[in-house]
Parts: C-alpha cells; structure tokens; sequence
C-alpha cells in the first residue's frame, strides 16, 4: 500500500541521511539512485540528480510507476517528465503554485522555476509540512546534497502535483 503520508516520512529519512553527488571531501553516494536509471551512471547524474532524487522515494513509497510514463518526453530523472506526466494523467492533481485555493500537503510532489538558475523546472522536491507563507521540503541536488528546506511560497513555486493514494501506473 503507497500513501502520500508514507511518501512524506520516506523523503524526510532519506534526505536526512544524506546522500551526496562529488564532493570535494567525501565520495558520491547516491549509486542507489541513479541505478532506478539504467541509462544513466554516477558521473552524468552529478548536480542533476534532484527528480531522480524524488523519483527514488515515490519507488521506495511503494508507488509503481514506470521511469519514463508514455506521457513524458523523458524519464523522471528530469523535472520536466513530471509536469508532463501529471498534466496528461486525468487521476493525478496538478494545481499551479499560485492557486490560493490549494493546499499543499505532506507527500505532494512541488516543481520549482528558477531556484538555481534563470529556467523553468530547474527543480523538484518532496513536501513534508505545510504553512501560511511556506512549506517544509525534502529534496535532493541541493549543493549535490540531499536537505530539508523551507522553503517560502513565492513565485519560485511552479506547482504542486498531487498523486493519489493507492496509485498504480
């Protein structure tokens, strides 16, 4: 059984660990990872690795679905799929991140535009709490490492994808 509440505390214990692409003083570990992407190794995923990140703890919440849905033009490793994917499959939520008469809960999935550069989805993260002006994350790739963040509700915040409980590709 895969909830978004299971999703939450996964998320929230795998960010915690943490994991890491190259560092100056440690080695990467996110190997477990990048292997849910057969086409992808350790080295090409180094500083891009937040969707697989996310990708990953969907997987270990017990949700099913594939790396690539036929709805995304590529795998879920890129946050673009997962917009794609959520707008094109009628029993998943997608409410943009300006919709006041939204709110997000733990275990939702929040798509970011120009957190780290000047692009839309430049990444993706794992809701963990919710509040007035802003929402608590678990997220990967951040400085290549896996944090919690708060994160506040501006226009950075794309949107929100809700996916249902019991949900199976």
């Amino acid at each position: 059984m895969c909830d978004r509440n299971k999703l939450a505390v996964i998320a929230r214990e795998e960010a915690e660990k943490p994991y890491n692409g190259k560092l100056d003083n440690c080695a990467p570990n996110i190997q477990d990872i990048v292997a849910l992407f057969p086409k992808w190794s350790v080295d090409e995923a180094n500083g891009l690795w937040c969707a697989a990140f996310v990708y990953y703890c969907v997987i270990l919440a017990g949700y099913k679905i594939p790396v690539r849905p036929k709805e995304s033009s590529c795998s879920l490793a890129g946050c673009v799929a997962w917009e794609e994917w959520a707008q094109a499959d009628n029993r998943i939520e997608y409410h943009l991140g300006n919709d006041r008469a939204f709110h997000p809960a733990a275990g939702e999935i929040v798509l970011f535009d120009r957190v780290f550069n000047d692009t839309d989805h430049d990444h993706i993260g794992i809701v963990l709490e919710n509040y007035s002006d802003h929402i608590i994350t678990a997220e990967g790739n951040v400085e290549n490492k896996s944090r919690i963040l708060e994160r506040k509700k501006n226009s950075h915040i794309r949107a929100y994808i809700r996916i249902p409980d019991n949900f199976s590709y």
